[in-house]
Parts: C-alpha cells; structure tokens; sequence
C-alpha cells in the first residue's frame, strides 16, 4: 500500500492530470512509497474517498481547480470524518489565492499555494520522516508557499504517461510556462515572466512520446508562439513526424504570426494543427481597462492566412460580460468574428477567477458574480441579469449547433446564407463563405440570438437535446420562420447529417429530398472527433 496518494477529479476521463505526474516524477526517493489515481467529476465523492481510503495512505495529495472544487471539498469531508488521522495536502489555482476563505482549506491539513513541483515533495518527507528528521508535523504551517522552480530543477514526468494514457487519452506537454500579458480576468497574468523547458531536453522526450504512439497533443503553454525561434523549431520537429491522424493543439497569440511561421503552418496537412485562439473582444477601449493589447488589424489578416492557406483548425474565444462591454459591442465584435470564419467561436462568460484583478472593476462597472464556481457574470452596470441569461443560452446554443460540426452547411442559413455549397480555405474545409443577405438584419449574431430564443421557448432547455430532435426544430425554424426552401434546407441538413458518418434518412426530410439517385451525398468515414466534422 502506497504511503502517498495523489489524486484529483478531472473533468473528463479523456484528459488526464498532468500536474500529478509532474509531482509524483519530482518525489525523489518517495516515488517508490507513493501512487497517482485519477478521478473525474461525474464520480460520486463518497465512491471516491473509498477508493482513495482502501490504500491506507497517510497522506492525500490533491489537485484543486475551478471545474472539481465543489466535489472535491465533498471528498475532503468525508475522508475527514471516516479517516481524520489521514494528512490532506491541497494545490492547485483554485487554493493558490484568496486562499482562506474556501470551505476545502478549512477541511484539509495543508494547502501549498504557487508551483509546487518541488515543495510536495518537501512536505512529504517532513510528514513522513519527522523522527529522523526531528521535525514533527503539527511545526509544518497551514499554508506552505512554493518557490518557482526553474526547469532544470525539474524531473520531466512524460515517462509517467502509460499504455492506457497513450492509446486512449490527450497527452498534455509544455515547452514554456508562465504568460508576459496581464489580461485581468485571466490567472496567467499573474504568474512571473515565462520560463522554458531546454529545447533539446524537450524535443527528446516529444521523440519518445511519438515513439510510443501517442497521436493527441496539448500543449499547455499560454503563449506557444511568443519565442517565434522555438514555435518554429518544435513545429518543424512535429512535422518531420507526422503520422496521419496526428493532432496538436497549441494556445496562439492572435497578432503574432509572422512570415518565417506561416512557413511551416502551411506544411501541415489540414486538421493536423488546432489553434485556440484567444480574440476575448474586439472593444479596444475595453481591452484598455482589461489591460489586454491586441492589434485587431494584425489579428485578422492572421486569421484569413490561417483559413485561407492552411489547414489548421482554429478555435477562437470571445467573452461575454467584460468591464465596459455592452450587448452592442459584443454583437459587433462576434460578427467580426464570424467574418473570419474560425471553425469554432466559444463564447465565454467572464469568471471572477480567484486572485485576478478583474475585481477592481466591481465597483464601477457593477459586477456581479455568482458566488459558486465556477464564478460566473451575472449581471454588469451594461448587461442586466435576464439578457445575460439570454447570452449564455446563445452561448449554449451555439455550441450545440454551429461548434459541433453537425450542422456545417445549415447553420449558416440561420444568418443568412441560401444554401451556400462548402467553400473556401485549403481543400478539404467544410465552412462555408460568409452569408449575404437572406433575412432582414444581416447579423450573425442578432439571427442566431433570434434562433437561440426561439429554441428555447420550443425546448425549455439549452443542453441535453437529441440531434434527431434538434435537427427537426432546426428545419422548422428554418422554413416555417425565415422561410428558407424546404428543399434546399432538407439537402444541406441531409449532407451534414451524413458528414457524421449516418445514413439514415431522417423521416421528416425524406419529402424534400429528391431521389437517391439524384442526391450528393457525403460517406465520409465516421469522424469521432467533433473537429472534424468541419473537414470533409
């Protein structure tokens, strides 16, 4: 039985904790006493604490963050009450700020707040050595600060990642930490300046993940294109590589792309490359008071690059709900955004982020959060509590129809397109161009904010809707609303329901479709991966 447990709830099994392999690769001489189990947040808390309780440990390790703490203070309760002899120790960002006032803290022994790659592995062999060390554990505080660590200090822990994690699961990397922007709604802002991993040392261990098969990267890098020497070197390394059904995905700065980077983008195959691409507004007068610098002209010639001589796929975010930001100036700049065509915009709600500075805004701009993670906008001094409500639905609704790829040729037909046929970027791309006219107001957003309300009057819910179900509310808006041909819908939504690797000819579009012998239809193979259902 392992002494040392190091555990924490992910959001998805598919992703897996990339934080506990750097603590356990950094124990030293405690590996051989200590053991990682991952959870993920749609487990019971109690199923949970039993498993990690059966191993007798006696000490827990657990990661906090936005998206688990809630189940994870249940864990931490209840290991308490059966097991109070057993020491928690928390890290994580949801417990590196404003950190006494979390129930979870209050629950657990100690909370090692920063970067602790090292400093676990220090309190462990305080807690567990203490007579020979002549240290006890009550001498150890509460709350334990962490140094930040240069890399070359640092055990790299890809050889942590086993058979399971390769064949089934994302692989997360990272070649820099740290972020130089001090955008005031983002965690990134506050960390020092950035740090990177020796290039040779991390190119060896890319070498051997590759050798062992993996086929999904994430780099978790915040600013993966800052050092365009080192973007260019890794991206050159990957391409020589490549394995078809190879994946990487990188977080980019939208502005900086320059020609010696284009380069090498271009060299991928389509849907090779995944760029998040962080837009957040378009408002330059809000970026002001966010502290965020973004040059939009430079953003959006990099975005047509992209979309018009690559094949990468890009996922683009906006926010909603910024200091300064009105419903108008969101509008505008989600257009703006369309206009680029990203295979995905994921609009956001601004999250009160414990320890960002987003908070000196509260008073002037009359934010208003919800108290519970994961700390949502409800409400500023421009954007009243009901229309944010309606913004998250759309949000919602986006997601579910324009960000899933399964509706690539109709969902355009919401704002305006007539039946627009794929085209447009590197060949195989499925967007389509941007619409033109087809209803009264040319507006991406104002036409799929009207869809967005009209779905949910019909639904009463914004998730959890079956795509037959969808896809039938969809055609009806379509053609009984916008009064688009029924004709012409049917056959968009009948190559984009095939595009998912289905050919079963849903009921209510058989009588406006023509023939099985006069139809295109798209046999794709079937595409797992929501991504690419985009590419055809």
């Amino acid at each position: 039985m392992p002494d040392i447990v190091l555990t924490t709830l992910n959001a998805k099994y598919i992703h897996a904790a990339f934080g506990l392999r750097y603590l356990f690769a950094n124990l030293g001489p405690l590996r051989e006493r200590a053991r990682i189990m991952e959870f993920d947040i749609n487990q019971r808390p109690t199923d949970i604490a039993e498993v990690l309780l059966a191993q007798n440990p006696k000490v827990i390790g657990l990661g906090v963050y936005i998206w688990n703490v809630a189940p994870a203070t249940e864990v931490v309760a209840t290991i308490k009450r059966v097991r109070p002899d057993v020491t928690v120790i928390l890290g994580g960002p949801e417990v590196s700020y404003e950190t006494e006032q979390l129930e979870i803290v209050r629950l657990a022994d100690h909370v090692i707040t920063g970067e602790a790659d090292l400093k676990f592995a220090e309190v462990c062999d305080a807690l567990l050595n203490e007579g020979s060390r002549g240290r006890s554990p009550h001498q150890l505080p509460k709350i334990i600060s962490a140094s930040v660590p240069e890399f070359s200090q640092l055990v790299l822990p890809y050889d942590l990642y086993d058979e399971g994690d390769v064949a089934h699961r994302v692989i997360y990397v990272e070649a820099s930490r740290g972020c130089p922007f001090t955008c005031e709604f983002c965690l990134s802002s506050l960390d020092i300046p950035v740090r990177a991993v020796a290039l040779d040392k991390f190119l060896g261990e890319m070498q051997k993940l590759l050798d062992r098969g993996v086929r999904q990267f994430k780099f978790v890098d915040r600013t993966f294109n800052l050092n365009i020497a080192t973007s260019k070197t890794v991206l050159e390394f990957l391409r020589a590589r490549h394995r078809e059904g190879n994946l990487y995905h990188f977080e980019m700065i939208p502005d900086r792309l320059p020609a010696e980077l284009r380069e090498v983008i271009a060299k991928f195959p389509p849907g090779t490359l995944q760029f998040e691409v962080g837009v957040q507004t378009f408002n330059e007068t809000v970026g002001g008071l966010i502290s965020r610098r973004q040059n939009n002209t430079r953003l959006e010639e990099n975005f047509r690059f992209l979309r018009n001589e690559t094949g990468v796929h890009i996922h683009a975010d906006l926010i909603v709900g910024l200091p300064g930001e009105s419903v108008e100036s969101f509008a505008a700049g989600f257009d703006r955004l369309v206009a680029l065509h990203p295979q995905e915009i994921q609009v956001g709600s601004l999250k009160r982020l414990r320890g960002t500075p987003i908070v000196r805004h509260d008073a002037e701009w009359e934010m208003v959060y919800n108290a519970h993670p994961p700390y949502e906008i409800l409400r500023t001094k421009l954007i009243d509590f009901a229309t944010m409500q309606k913004l998250r639905r759309f949000a919602r609704h986006w997601d579910l129809v324009s960000n899933s790829g399964n509706f690539v040729e109709t969902a355009p037909m919401i704002w305006g397109a007539l039946g627009v046929p794929p085209t447009g970027g590197r060949a195989g791309d499925n967007s389509p161009e941007p619409p033109e006219g087809g209803t009264p107001n040319a507006s991406p957003f104002a036409n799929f904010f009207r869809w967005s309300e009209w779905l949910h009057a019909r639904a009463g819910r914004g998730d959890g809707i079956a795509l037959g179900r969808l896809m039938e509310w969809l055609f009806e808006f379509l053609t009984r609303e916008l009064k688009r041909e029924p004709c012409l819908v049917a056959e968009a939504m009948w190559r984009d329901y095939q595009r998912g690797g289905r050919n079963d000819k849903p009921a209510f579009l058989r009588e406006f479709l023509p023939s099985a012998e006069t139809v295109r239809e798209h046999r794709p193979r079937l595409r797992a991966k929501r991504q690419e259902r985009h590419w055809v």
